[in-house]
């Protein structure tokens, strides 16, 4: 009897724990983008002049993965510096992350800001890395080519860091802006998820791995209190980067609320080609 309990005592957690992995690993888009879905009639209500933009994507494995169509706001000005493609982080919509356009009103600079699938007004749902890779390509083709003679800025902030620094390795914007970046989704996983293996993420966005190989200006921009992502994945990136790229900290800013800050508005604005 005392040999059934233990072996109980010890299959049961195994058990739990095999299908919590199991769980994580074919629902992990649950957690990792925790989209805002708007209606397709939702209308955005701006104080700047603005253009929506629908652009079809193809998917990566046809007989996987659906085309669908993304959802993007195009802030423009009459005569711009240039143009800031946006990435934005993992939750939310372009109801929340079309703001503070003001800043870019005073910069002179165009913005073009894109949701995800699933995210806002854009159809089909996320289903693999790569295919968030070929959708914000497919995104930033349309964008930039209204910009051949202007300097474009790549940024990314929190979740599109990731994906911002994979398409800057291809396209070499003239500034990639990395804000609130994560060394890697792995090392994010691992301190949120300890018990959970490494292999079992299938958005592992390994910004450590490529950072070295991006050959246009760079500048990271971290808030001192973060504690979501802390500012030592900046030092990390900062350390693999080469071409001495800028590690600006923002005292007293935190994951969601940097933006709210003049430092951070004047460090960008100080960057901007």
């Amino acid at each position: 009897m005392t040999k059934t309990f233990i072996t109980l005592g010890v299959a049961i957690p195994c058990f739990a724990y095999l299908l919590t992995l199991i769980g994580l690993f074919f629902f992990q888009e649950r957690l990792l983008f925790p989209a805002e879905k708007l209606p397709s009639d939702y209308q955005f209500i701006n104080d700047y002049p603005f253009e929506e933009v629908f652009i079809p994507v193809s998917g990566v494995e046809k007989e996987k993965d659906e085309d669908a169509i993304l959802h993007a706001l195009h802030f423009k000005r009459p005569n711009p510096k240039g143009l800031v493609f946006f990435l934005h982080g993992n939750a939310g919509s372009l109801r929340t992350w079309a703001t503070g356009i003001d800043f870019y009103e005073r910069v002179n600079y165009d913005l073009f800001i894109i949701d995800y699938r699933g995210y806002g007004k854009s159809t089909g749902k996320i289903s693999s890395q790569q295919q968030l890779i070929s959708d914000v390509k497919q995104a930033w083709q349309v964008a930039s080519a209204q910009y051949t003679d202007k300097p474009i800025v790549i940024y990314g902030r929190s979740l599109g860091t990731g994906l911002a620094t994979i398409l800057a390795k291809e396209v070499q914007p003239d500034l990639l802006a990395l804000v609130s970046p994560y060394s890697s989704m792995i090392d994010i996983a691992k301190a949120q998820y300890p018990f959970v293996p490494s292999w079992l993420l299938r958005y592992p966005l390994r910004t450590d791995r490529i950072i070295g190989d991006i050959r246009s200006e760079v500048v990271f921009i971290h808030g001192s209190d973060d504690s979501f992502i802390p500012i030592s994945h900046s030092q990390k990136l900062q350390s693999l980067s080469k071409n001495n790229a800028p590690l600006i900290t923002i005292k007293g800013a935190a994951h969601n609320d940097i933006h709210q800050f003049s430092d951070y508005r004047d460090a960008l604005e100080s960057v901007l080609p």
